[in-house]
């Protein structure tokens, strides 16, 4: 009957719990909530879209937060190998609530870009469960090719990063985020990587693009400035990345803002609170840039520890990949991984202006109800992978020790 019941749809059970990764998800949620007041009560408490409630922000992010950490204990007692029976329904709904960006009653448009819809009183931004269900459909996806030993060639390779790549590029043309975009085909690359048997392929596909985005630099570095008006607006981007100061009242100026942030911060900040970019200089401070008023507000000290955190997060999401008991488990947590490794990488990179400005966030601590729901529930995956794990090799042991 044990053995029955660990089958089981959905098991409560404390053991095989990873109490690490739950007391620093609690510490990066903790410091989130603050970050998020400190940067927002201004603004919202100047705006009449914020109801002028200087808390306005902040109890949303908490309200969503909560329903995310109901949502993580859920998931985290559902068995894992049940999410792989919805992984091809959850691909086609990937895909239609990505077409639903186009109809003119549901998908929502801010400041020019289409990425959220409105169904009834709900409303959520598309890229967040779609992040999700990709991630289990590539799982799903990698573990039926390995069992079929259908993972080799180049032809294999490319067939299982196809879905992906179409979702992407879907993502890019309908809602005009490249940023989600290059997340998604990144995650799901590296989920490849991990498994496939000639790792070198990926280092010569990685040189391959290393050397189409070293001469799209030179090409958008060459450009006089007088004929950028009839370029791309992305090669624009690049080129107020690579001359930010002839694009300073423009395309670069919330870098610019960004960067004086970060360099006021010095060692140890100018205290909770004390940010000046925050007011009124830094567009919308809570969202992407949110890490410059923290680099600002607590110095160099203050923005080490917050990585120090993320990593152990994240080390402790790959220590679960590592005993996970079966592929399907070690997938779903390297999805994880690499999905949370991705967008915390790319937002440090474009705050630091190491990189392109694009709207990417930085988990749980960038304002967004949304994004922080989906973020809770994958970890509930992870914790369930984990105690799935724990739970199975302790039945074995048991019935080894009965064996002899």
């Amino acid at each position: 009957m044990a053995g029955k019941r660990r089958e089981s749809l959905f098991h409560f059970s404390l053991r095989g719990l990873d109490t690490n990764l739950l007391v620093v998800l609690f510490f990066v949620m903790v410091f989130g909530f603050i970050m998020i007041y400190s940067a927002s009560y201004y603004t919202a408490g100047l705006s009449k879209a914020y109801n002028n409630d200087p808390m306005y922000l902040l109890k949303s992010q908490v309200i969503y937060s909560i329903l995310g950490v109901i949502a993580m204990i859920v998931v985290s007692c559902v068995n894992y190998h049940v999410w792989s029976i919805f992984a091809l329904p959850g691909y086609a709904v990937s895909c239609i609530l990505i077409l639903l960006l186009q109809v003119p009653s549901l998908g929502v448009t801010v400041k020019g870009a289409t990425r959220w819809l409105r169904i009834g009183s709900i409303q959520f931004q598309v890229a967040e469960p779609v992040k999700l269900i990709m991630i289990v459909f590539m799982a799903t996806l990698i573990v039926v090719r390995k069992q079929q030993h259908r993972i080799r060639s180049w032809l294999s390779m490319l067939q299982m990063i196809l879905p992906t790549a179409i979702v992407s590029g879907m993502i890019l043309y309908f809602s005009d985020n490249m940023s989600t975009a290059a997340i998604l085909l990144g995650t799901g690359v590296f989920m490849i990587y991990v498994v496939h048997p000639e790792q070198w392929k990926f280092f010569l596909c990685a040189a391959g693009v290393a050397a189409l985005v070293a001469g799209v630099l030179y090409y958008v570095k060459g450009l006089d400035p007088a004929d950028m008006m009839s370029v791309n607006f992305r090669l624009v981007r690049i080129r107020a990345w690579l001359f930010p100061y002839e694009y300073e009242q423009d395309k670069a100026y919330q870098s610019l803002q960004g960067l004086y942030a970060i360099g006021s911060g010095g060692l140890w900040g100018k205290g909770l609170g004390n940010s000046i970019q925050k007011l009124g200089k830094i567009p919308e401070p809570f969202n992407d840039y949110i890490f410059a008023i923290i680099c600002e507000e607590l110095g160099i000290f203050g923005a080490g520890l917050i990585i120090l955190l993320f990593i152990y997060l994240l080390y402790r999401i790959y220590t679960i990949s590592q005993i996970a008991y079966d592929l399907l488990g070690r997938m779903l947590s390297i999805g994880v991984l690499s999905h949370i490794a991705l967008q915390v990488i790319l937002n440090l990179l474009v705050v630091t202006n190491l990189f392109p400005t694009t709207g990417v966030t930085l988990p749980f601590f960038s304002y967004g109800g949304t994004a922080s729901f989906f973020l809770l529930v994958e970890i509930g995956v992870v914790l369930n992978v984990n105690k799935y794990s724990v739970e199975r090799r302790m039945e074995d042991m048991r019935k080894r020790r009965l064996r002899y």
